[in-house]
This record gives C-alpha cells, sequence and structure tokens, in this order.
C-alpha cells in the first residue's frame, strides 16, 4: 500500500491548488480537510488564529514564486537570477517557513528552473506556518489543527529527504526559532553527569558551538543545516562521533513532549509512565507519537585531538577493463578496512562513481595526525603497489568544532535516493559480492555513497531504534541527479532506485534494513525494512499516544492507516 500510494505521488503533473467541488461528503470527512472543501477554515478564522498566537501565522508564498508569473507573485528576473544561483545551497531554504529541500517533494509545482508563463502554485508546500517559540504557540497550532480537520506538519530546517515536513494542505508547526539552550547537571537512576537541555530549533552547528563554549562536545549528525532534536535523533542521528560515543538517538535523556492531547509531558527512561514514549522516540521516527519541544543530551569530555584525512583515486573515462577491474578492487580493498576504522572510533564518509572513489572524510576523533596515518597505512600500501593514481592527505586538529567545520556541506537539493545498511559481517565474508553490486550500480550512473560507524556497543533493546545498526558497518546510500527541467528524466531515475538499485543491496543484505531518513520513500515492507523487530511494540505506543493519528508522516510509524491521493489528500486508508 505504501508503495502504490506514493507512487502516484510522482505523477508527471504538479499538484494543483484548486477550489475542489467535492459532493460526496463522506469521502471529505474520511479525510484530512483540503483547501477548497467546505470544512476549510475562512480568511475570518484564520485572522482570528492569528491574533490568538501574537501574530505568528506566516502563509506560504514558495520561494521561487519570484521566477513566475502567477497569483501568487509577480515575474521578478533580478530576485529569480539570484535564487537559481543559491538554489542548491541548503542555507537559501532553512530560514523558509515553507521550502523543500527534497526537490521531488515539490512536485514541480512552483519550479524555479521552469520559464516564467510555467505555473507556480502551493502544490505540496504547506499552507500555513505557525513561528512556534512558546509551548502556547506548539498547543495553540495543534489545537486549530484538530479543530478543522486539518494535516498537520512538524518543520524545522527543511533538511527532509523524504517528504515529512511539507504536506498539500497542511498546517505546518515551525520550529526553527525554538531556539532554547541550556547546559545543566543532570541526576537519574540511569545517568549522573553534565548535560545539554535543546530546543527543537537548534540546528548542529548551533549544539556543536554551545557545547564548546562549555568545554564539552555533543553528538550530532555530519552536515551543519541538520536540526538536531528533530526527525535526526528521533530517527537514529549518525555523525562524526558516532563510532566514538553513539548514536544521537543513545544521547537522549529525556524528551519533552505535546502529546495530540495537547499536554505536555517530559518522557525519560527512568520516567514510569512515559518511559515507553522515551524509547520510542530515541530513534524509532519523527513526526509521529508527539512534538518535540526540546530534548536533554549527555554533554562529553572535550577532545584534545581530532584528526582528518581524504582520499581521491580516479580513472579516465575511456579506461579499460583492466583499469576498471584493478579500480574496483581498490574499492574493495578500502570498504575491507573499514570496520577497522570504525573499531578506532572514527568514521569514513565517502563517494563512488564508475570513475572516482572519494573518501571525502575520515574523522578521527582522539587520534593524532601519526596515528590516522597509520591506521590508514594497509590501504595506502595497497594502492601505492598497483597501477592507479591517488592522491591522499590528512591534518590535525586540536578542536572538534573547527575540524567539523573544514568540511563541505552536501547540496541536499539535487538528488534522488535511496539507502541500505550494510553489515559487519557481509564486508568480512563476501566482499567481492558487495565491490561486484557496487560496480553494477555506478555503471548505471548512480553514484554510490557511505558513511560508516560502529555503534554496536549499545544493547539493540535499549532504545527504539532498528537493532539493525547495532550490527551494521555503514549506511550506503544509493543517488541519482534530479533534473529541474526534465521531470520524467527524474521518474525514471527514480523507478530505478526502487526496481534496480535497492534490489541489488536487498540480496546481498536479506531481512535487513534501511536508515528511514536517508531510504527510498517508495520501499517495500518499510515497517520491517525501517524499523526492524521493534515495529509491533512502537506501534502500540504510537496507538497509546496518539489514539486518533493526528500525527502522520511518510514511512512514520502508524502512517500505513492514511493514503495520500495523487493531489496531496491525506485520506483514511480503507
Amino acid at each position: 500500500m505504501f508503495y502504490q500510494t506514493l507512487a502516484l505521488c510522482i505523477s508527471l503533473a504538479a499538484f494543483s491548488q484548486t477550489v475542489h467541488s467535492l459532493s460526496n461528503e463522506s469521502y471529505i470527512a474520511a479525510c484530512r480537510c483540503f483547501i477548497g472543501d467546505s470544512c476549510w477554515p475562512t480568511e475570518s478564522e484564520w485572522k482570528s488564529f492569528n491574533a490568538t498566537i501574537g501574530g505568528r501565522l506566516l502563509q506560504t508564498t514558495p520561494i521561487a514564486a519570484s521566477c513566475h508569473e502567477s497569483s501568487l507573485a509577480s515575474y521578478n528576473l533580478t530576485s529569480c537570477e539570484l535564487l537559481r544561483g543559491a538554489w542548491y545551497n541548503p542555507q537559501t531554504h532553512i530560514t523558509s517557513s515553507s521550502s523543500i529541500m527534497a526537490p521531488l517533494f515539490t512536485n514541480n509545482s512552483c519550479n524555479p528552473f521552469l520559464p516564467p508563463a510555467a505555473s507556480c502554485t502551493l502544490g505540496n508546500y504547506v499552507v500555513y506556518s505557525v513561528n512556534a517559540t512558546e509551548l502556547f504557540h506548539y498547543q495553540q497550532a495543534l489545537a486549530f489543527a484538530k479543530k478543522h480537520n486539518i494535516r498537520l506538519v512538524v518543520r524545522n530546517t527543511g533538511h527532509d529527504y523524504n517528504g515529512k515536513s511539507t504536506g498539500a494542505s497542511a498546517l505546518a508547526i515551525w520550529v526553527h526559532y525554538s531556539k532554547g539552550k541550556e547546559f545543566i547537571d543532570y541526576d537519574s537512576p540511569t545517568y549522573t553527569g553534565k548535560a545539554f537541555k535543546f530546543g527543537a530549533g537548534i540546528s548542529v552547528t548551533e549544539a556543536y558551538e554551545f557545547a564548546k563554549s562549555h568545554g564539552k562536545v555533543v553528538v550530532g549528525a555530519n552536515q551543519p543545516s541538520v536540526g538536531l532534536v528533530g526527525g535526526y535523533t528521533q530517527g537514529g542521528g549518525h555523525g562524526p562521533l558516532a563510532s566514538l560515543l553513539g548514536l544521537a538517538a543513545d544521547q537522549v535523556l529525556e524528551w519533552e513532549v505535546m502529546l495530540a492531547s495537547g499536554q505536555v509531558v517530559t518522557a525519560s527512561k527512568s520516567s514510569g509512565d512515559y518511559s515507553d514514549l522515551h524509547w520510542a522516540l530515541c530513534g524509532g521516527g519523527g513526526g509521529t507519537y508527539g512534538v518535540v519541544i526540546s530534548a536533554t543530551v549527555k554533554a562529553h569530555k572535550m577532545l584534545d585531538v581530532v584528526s582528518i584525512a581524504d582520499l581521491t583515486l580516479q580513472i579516465p573515462p575511456n579506461a579499460t577493463t583492466e583499469i576498471e577491474n584493478e579500480f574496483y578492487d581498490a574499492v574493495g580493498t578500502f570498504i575491507s578496512h573499514v570496520p577497522t576504522i570504525n573499531d578506532a572510533g572514527c568514521i569514513a564518509i565517502w563517494y563512488i562513481t564508475s570513475q572516482t572513489f572519494t573518501l571525502a572524510t575520515l574523522f578521527a576523533p582522539s587520534l593524532s595526525q601519526e596515528s590516522l596515518d597509520k591506521l590508514l597505512q594497509p590501504v595506502l600500501e595497497a594502492y601505492d603497489t598497483g597501477r592507479l593514481s591517488f592522491a591522499y592527505s590528512s591534518k590535525q586538529y586540536t578542536d572538534f568544532l573547527e575540524a567539523f567545520q573544514t568540511q563541505s556541506s552536501v547540496e541536499v537539493s539535487n538528488l534522488n535516493i535511496g539507502g541500505r545498511l550494510i553489515p559487519r559481517e557481509l564486508i568480512d565474508n563476501d566482499i567481492s559480492a558487495l565491490t561486484a553490486s557496487i560496480r553494477n550500480i555506478t555503471t548505471r550512473g548512480a553514484l554510490f555513497s557511505g558513511v560508516s560507524f560502529n555503534v554496536s556497543q549499545f544493547e539493540p533493546e535499549s532504545i527504539g531504534v532498528n537493532p539493525y545498526w547495532r550490527r551494521s558497518a555503514f549506511d550506503a546510500v544509493v543517488a541519482m541527479p534530479f533534473d529541474w527541467t526534465n521531470w520524467s528524466t527524474n521518474h525514471k531515475a527514480i523507478e530505478y532506485i526502487t526496481r534496480d538499485a535497492i534490489p541489488v543491496l536487498e540480496r546481498l543484505t536479506p531481512n535487513g534494513a534501511a536508515y528511514l531518513n536517508e531510504a527510498d520513500f517508495q520501499q517495500r515492507d518499510w515497517q520491517k525494512v525501517f524499523y526492524g523487530a521493534h515495529y509491533g511494540r512502537l506501534a502500540d505506543i504510537k496507538s497509546k499516544y496518539d489514539p486518533e493519528s493526528i500525527f502522520y508522516a511518510l514511512g512514520a510509524v502508524g502512517s500505513e492507516s492514511w493514503v495520500q491521493k495523487n493531489d496531496g489528500r491525506l485520506c483514511r486508508a480503507s
């Protein structure tokens, strides 16, 4: 059902913001209220709501509206050209209450790269957002959405590959400016020590900077545009300190959560009535159990040394089969060394095409440059004896934040993706099969990337995250370029990922898993693949705290209770 329904959302026609003249009232009653329906709030009701929350209601105009002549805005060549030049920079979207970084989920409704005469409608963008900075704002937004049966979305930076932070005819709780942060002493039966309490809008960079100001480090993501408290941590969350300290979800001491009833509770491992909610929020997926207002996480001691390495190996476009074989052997040599890298407390991020292997970052907390070079020596020696040329460099830092800030930010607005967690035993027992699969994928024009980690130091049942994480060596992501001017190309790319590339990895990893934040949104058997053996318990917790299914997100626990129609309308599954 998930696959069939979402496939409709890849329609080559954009969603339209038209007034629906539906005579079937029972059909409307089974769905969230859609703009144009008789149940949709009047302009005066929206104005009254805005007054209630102190003028914090924001009506959406897509940021690309200046690129078109429409009822939303007038065409402005200068503004449009500036926007096009900055479109792939995450910062362009972060300060918007509605913009969508994942290009597929814009559904071509207001495309900055199409001619001015092309349509610009709201489409899959939220209609309104509440700029929530106080508990009152959260509660009033929830109450208004419930009163009018409106789809509710929770969003922060918009760094979201799978469309969870948007929705047609939706009201968003925009948490981006919920920037509270505290350095505290925390005492509980399960943890005593220093901790940080972060509001829902805190970014990874802000968390890192605040931790440094107190002589500490905190576990977060590899990319600065990620919000720390939201779907990242609630979905598991790997990052530069994962092999040393664990997933982001492993760090959470307590959550401050607004339930579907509007009640605000504190959920911790030792909180009695809400310990199950704490367990679910720690890796069981965001946007479905409640709205997280803040999270309290462990503070860790400052790192005295951090080293970073990078490596590039490339072959020419018309290389012989013999050279290609040597290239993929070199790829296999590196990946076979990944478990050793992870065991040293390090993580690696790499990208592979049919011509290039790029180790973008080997992040080595607590290792000197000399120790890092020694760690990679077996790989470098193997490369030295081959015929392929490569470039390697490494550098040592005395500060985690400084090392982190040297890394380049990923452009999240130009890819179609799917993913799979790769278990350590596959690398140990059948590296040739894994390498052959990578070759299969990359020679068909896809990018194969990996982010490594070792988070086996935590018990699989300790939190709600898929237990498969504990046996995995890296998160593999397959990506195809996104074409903003040819939607049919994107349709073919998505179908390739779903029907060809991901099945290649699935055959290697039967009964395996995928990181729900970096997976194919059309993933078959998504309950098992995203959540593993924990899905049943997670579904029970969802039903306990949200019995009316107020909260919905694509691929989230309980989302099978809903079907998204081809116009974006969200309806109860029959």
